[in-house]
């Protein structure tokens, strides 16, 4: 069929033709955004979930919902022994940009943008001449607001008085941040700080957070009432009907269908993984003939989709890890049949090793957002079907 025409979007972050089966977080954020625009106190949002499942497409849907809204929104997607003033100062700066325009008193914004930058500053203060950064913001810093270098303390003044703000115009600001558990220790500590502030005064103001599985346990690390700041929404596989209908409603538009065999192909192979689903949907549709799709369309194509898969979303993968964090993964694949979660003991053991002695390894590869911290003693591959992977590569 007409390539042109294929209606599947494998990539990062990519948005899908149908963004089947996540109704009920959805649902579930036009809660939170309805309570506060009547001024009831909600608590921020947490997404967790393996890589694959859509996560970061998620995000980017309930951003357009506060959007649909009229509420300013930033998004930053975080990074290892990265500053957060940095990120956070731009995407609030963005924010406040979309409401500033209905505010009515301009000097009460250029006051808040004031505060911002001396916020956003003091990510350079002690840095020299040499890597001297300005944010971009059209305004004289205003000292003594947000700009005491803690930054626990200063993100609540920050946040709270971006809260204020938009409170004038009657909306919102929502703060959206990708791969969440990758922030430094400290400010995850400052966000949670300051989401409890800002749930406290029913300020106007949230952080939706998407990260790997082991996200609510970094948070409740840092704070121990962090399971009370945020509603946590476990993102996983599309059950059969709502993967069925993330092929079935694109191609529809198209004019063209899916016999029921060839559904039940691509669930097998897919197995729910929404990114899977556009991978396998796409090679299927560039090589089959003519509508309906049939099974043997799908078994054709899957080669070519496992190929795909192979290169772009494992291997690359793969390639990142050193000698000895591909050996810590390969004891992984073998002892994980159903790639689920593995003990750290057993893997030592497979290894011939002393559990301390691959410390090394397990911190690389978790710093790498290759494998996570399932539950205390036990370890997880981020990617799905990543186990599976590793076999056939041995095979």
């Amino acid at each position: 069929m007409d390539p042109v025409r294929n209606p599947y979007a494998p990539g990062a972050g990519q948005r899908p033709p149908e963004l089947a089966g996540r109704s009920k977080q959805l649902d579930a954020f036009d809660v939170v955004l309805e309570r506060i625009a009547r001024g009831r106190p909600e608590r921020s949002v947490v997404l967790t979930g393996l890589r694959g499942v859509g996560k970061t497409v998620l995000l980017n849907h309930l951003r357009s919902a506060a959007i649909s809204r009229k509420w300013g929104t930033g998004k930053i997607e975080a990074r290892p022994d990265q500053d957060l003033r940095r990120p956070l100062s731009s995407a609030l700066h963005m924010a406040v940009r979309e409401i500033a325009v209905a505010h009515r008193d301009p000097e009460r914004v250029d006051q808040f943008l004031g505060v911002l930058k001396s916020f956003a500053l003091r990510a350079s203060a002690d840095k020299g001449m040499r890597d001297k950064w300005q944010p971009g913001i059209d305004a004289p810093a205003l000292k003594g607001r947000a700009d005491t270098g803690d930054i626990e303390i200063d993100l609540v003044e920050l946040l709270l008085d971006a809260a204020s703000l938009a409170r004038d115009v009657g909306v919102g600001i929502a703060i959206f941040i990708d791969e969440m558990q990758d922030l430094a220790a400290e400010d995850i500590s400052a966000i949670c700080g300051a989401c409890h502030e800002l749930s406290q005064d029913a300020a106007p103001l949230i952080v939706v957070g998407a990260g790997l599985p082991h996200l609510p346990a970094v948070l409740s690390a840092s704070k121990s009432y962090s399971e009370r700041l945020f509603s946590y929404h476990r993102i996983d596989r599309l059950d059969r009907a709502s993967a069925d209908r993330a092929l079935i409603a694109p191609a529809e538009r198209e004019d063209v269908e899916y016999t029921s065999e060839a559904l039940d192909a691509l669930y097998e192979a897919a197995d729910g993984y929404p990114y899977f689903v556009q991978a396998y949907g796409k090679a299927t549709w560039d090589l089959a003939a003519d509508s309906p799709i049939t099974v043997d369309d799908v078994r054709v194509a899957a080669p070519t989709a496992e190929d795909e898969l192979a290169v772009g979303f494992f291997g690359s993968r793969y390639e990142r890890a050193t000698p000895a964090e591909r050996e810590y993964m390969r004891a992984m694949a073998d002892l994980s049949g159903d790639d689920g979660p593995v003990s750290t003991s057993k893997i030592a053991v497979e290894l011939g090793r002393k559990p301390a002695s691959l410390s090394p390894a397990r911190d690389g590869l978790i710093k790498k957002g290759l494998i996570y911290s399932a539950e205390r003693g036990s370890i997880g591959f981020t990617v799905p079907h990543f186990g599976r992977y590793l076999r056939a590569q041995a095979d």
